[in-house]
């Protein structure tokens, strides 16, 4: 009666199963162990820490025990934050990552895309150049025909604007075809089949010198993996002249070496022998 009015406003929260809340800890306490091991007997601190994934696994175990500090809390700022690190902490997605340490196969996978980085920009502007070009055609195509009673000659077509024609581009001509959005009349049809046939032939070029590389990089992997591992020899080092351990011989043995750099004492001793015969 008064005009006044109240809403009661309903806040729902997800709540984890405890049994994988435990399991979580559990996991996250043996990741903290093994990172400041890690830090702890690493010579490279410095390397350490300018290291990709090594950032990602700090990452990804700092937002639990934040958590942890920041339940009990309940204004709308911790709130915030704890919305936010449940986002961060999908970080740890990127440890898988680290297998390319134990599997040869990521690891050619990975020299590949660094070898072909010049094909793959080339590709992109190649489908950047087409979605621009279709896109903006079948929107003028639809618009053609569409009823004479509409003004604004959309209401037949989902092809709205341009923009929403790109989404349509890159799906077409990536021969993917969701099926969601496609023409509706015969000019639109047209530019459709261009557009499918374009992203053919786009694709079509660049993707042979990728393809080359990977095989090249799986075969030299492969070869390397066939040759025998060497063994380590030790190889006994050639002590130099005037060394401590150089020509430790006793003065009176007999030396059949003529150079003077290798034995200095077969020198002095040879020019004594030769000094008694001719006194003889």
């Amino acid at each position: 009666p008064n005009g006044n009015s109240s809403k009661l406003i309903q806040h729902l929260e997800i709540e984890t199963d405890p049994a994988l809340t435990y399991v979580e800890g559990v996991c996250v306490v043996w990741f903290t162990f093994e990172f400041l091991v890690r830090v702890m007997f690493c010579p490279d601190k410095l390397g350490f820490i300018k290291n990709l994934l090594n950032i990602i696994d700090l990452v990804a175990i700092l937002p639990f025990y934040l958590e942890v500090g920041l339940r009990g809390l309940s204004s709308n700022a911790a709130k915030n934050a704890l919305g936010f690190l449940r986002v961060v902490r999908f970080v740890r997605i990127l440890r898988i990552f680290k297998l390319t340490r134990h599997f040869v196969g990521l690891r050619v996978l990975g020299h590949t895309l660094r070898a072909s980085t010049n094909e793959f920009l080339l590709l992109i502007i190649f489908l950047a150049l087409g979605v621009l070009i279709f896109a903006t055609m079948i929107y003028y195509a639809e618009r053609m025909g569409a009823n004479v009673n509409d003004p604004t000659s959309s209401n037949h077509t989902k092809f709205k604007n341009i923009p929403i024609g790109f989404w349509w581009a890159v799906v077409t001509m990536t021969t993917l075809g969701y099926g969601d959005m496609y023409p509706e009349t015969w000019s639109g049809m047209l530019v459709g089949a261009l557009c499918a046939l374009a992203g053919v032939l786009t694709i079509a070029m660049p993707v042979p010198v990728i393809v080359n590389n990977f095989g090249m990089y799986y075969s030299l992997a492969m070869a390397k993996q066939k040759l025998p591992r060497k063994r380590k020899k030790h190889i006994s080092q050639v002590p130099q002249a005037g060394s401590p351990t150089c020509c430790k011989t006793d003065l009176t043995a007999p030396c059949n070496s003529t150079q003077s750099d290798v034995c200095p004492f077969g020198k002095d001793k040879l020019e004594c022998n030769r000094t008694g015969k001719a006194h003889l």
